[in-house]
């Protein structure tokens, strides 16, 4: 009963549209296949469908969200990109890093160099001042060498220090050193230990 009203719909559109050049697929398909899709009066063209007042209310919609993001710009969210005077350093932003990844990179870094970690002149400065106090009245000369001596010595040791306070901290269940954990590093030393003296 349905496809035979189905078949009879399909012949009074076949009528009516009968000068039409182009075929359209619907319309050339047997009756059993139409039975499982949907046929379309061709009656009203697609284009009548939507109002042409609903066409100039889209447009105008759609006009006035573009003059709204044109004449608001968004406001730049302060970042580092940007100079004293705020006007923008680049346009890309610099990739930030978890907490601890540069710091297990500089560690890798350090410990595959034998250079010094100190700047040297700020050294020199701070040994000759130290000398200053303990001798005020001799002007004391030093080579270049014996700075660097005294440098590399000292260096070795706070590297020394650190590394057993870092023990102490890990054996606390602790990630961070603190103070408290150089006082008993220095302390396990003894008096032996040249910052005890």
């Amino acid at each position: 009963m349905a496809l035979g009203a189905m078949s009879g719909l399909l012949t009074s559109v076949d009528d009516r549209n009968h000068n039409n050049t182009t075929e359209d697929p619907i319309m050339t398909r047997t009756p059993a296949k139409v039975a499982s899709t949907p046929v379309r009066s061709t009656s009203t063209p697609l284009a009548a469908t939507t109002s042409g007042k609903t066409l100039a209310a889209k447009r105008q919609r759609l006009s006035a969200k573009k003059s709204r993001k044109q004449s608001a710009p968004k406001a730049r969210r302060p970042d580092g990109d940007t100079h004293a005077d705020g006007t923008a350093t680049s346009g890309h932003r610099r990739k930030r890093y978890r907490p601890g990844t540069v710091a297990l990179r500089e560690i890798r870094r350090f410990q595959n160099t034998t250079d010094l970690l100190v700047r040297k002149l700020p050294f020199a400065r701070l040994i000759r001042e130290i000398l200053q106090d303990i001798y005020p009245s001799n002007a004391i000369r030093w080579q270049h060498s014996a700075l660097m001596a005294i440098q590399e010595a000292t260096e070795a040791y706070l590297i020394g220090l650190f590394e057993d306070t870092n023990i102490v901290a890990i054996n606390a269940k602790r990630v961070t050193i603190m103070p408290r954990d150089m006082r008993v590093v220095r302390r396990i030393r003894g008096v032996g230990d040249p910052g005890n003296r």
